[in-house]
């Protein structure tokens, strides 16, 4: 099966390339430049595709990005400490992401004759990330098979939808992804900042695993208690 992944250059999606590279045919590699915060990720994401031998493709929609404003990712917004589970990340939504994304890949599949587009949502982000949620993905589905019907058939394949960052953590560990040529953090320093929610998620997601995190991390014990305080409001 001929496939694209989106890939960020974050953990979750190198892991997915990796993943697709070794069980499938992967033809290519496509991130989007949309304005947010740090484009650091994107060489990571350069860098997978140079590992894996595949092209890599670069979407520039800044000029789309810049509509979707009042997001911490996009705007000059401070980006919050935490885990994902505090209501404070919601200000990390960019809306609509995801479908924008996916809508064109899906035309970037078709041009080059793909079956499958690839995408890493996982199962961490449905609280907070509507567009990252099993219903979603379906739905997309749905759409894109009205959108290409009679023309083409092209699959959306999301196998980390309903799995936590932990399993995507051993998954990668399986198809030998280098963890540490991948990146998370939303402030995008020189290294990972250890309190933002994806650098939480990240940390949280190792130690559950049980692997070794070869991440640097500026805060590298605050987690434990994002964690702890997450567990409590749940709870209580």
């Amino acid at each position: 099966m001929k496939t694209i992944v989106i890939c960020s250059g974050g953990l979750d999606s190198v892991s997915l390339a990796h993943r697709v590279a070794a069980e499938r045919e992967l033809i290519g590699l496509i991130s989007f430049d949309y304005g947010q915060r740090h484009s650091k990720e994107l060489g990571f994401a350069a860098s997978c595709a140079r590992r894996l031998g595949v092209p890599h493709q670069i979407v520039d929609i800044r000029d789309i990005g810049r509509s979707l404003s009042g997001s911490a990712l996009t705007d000059d917004v401070a980006v919050p400490d935490g885990h994902y589970a505090e209501e404070t990340m919601r200000v990390t939504v960019v809306p609509n992401r995801n479908a924008i994304m996916l809508a064109i890949a899906f035309g970037v599949a078709v041009s080059r004759g793909a079956d499958a587009v690839a995408t890493a949502v996982h199962g961490g982000d449905h609280f907070i990330y509507p567009d990252c949620r099993p219903g979603f993905i379906d739905a997309f589905q749905a759409m894109q098979n009205h959108a290409l019907d009679g023309y083409a058939s092209v699959r959306l394949s999301a196998p980390y939808v309903n799995v936590p960052k932990s399993a995507i953590v051993a998954d990668g560990t399986k198809h030998g992804t280098p963890f540490e040529e991948t990146w998370s953090c939303y402030k995008g320093g020189e290294h990972h900042c250890g309190r933002c929610g994806t650098c939480v998620e990240r940390r949280e997601a190792f130690h559950l695993a049980g692997i070794t995190d070869p991440t640097v991390y500026e805060d590298p014990d605050f987690w434990r208690g994002a964690v702890e305080r997450a567990g409590e409001r749940a709870a209580g």
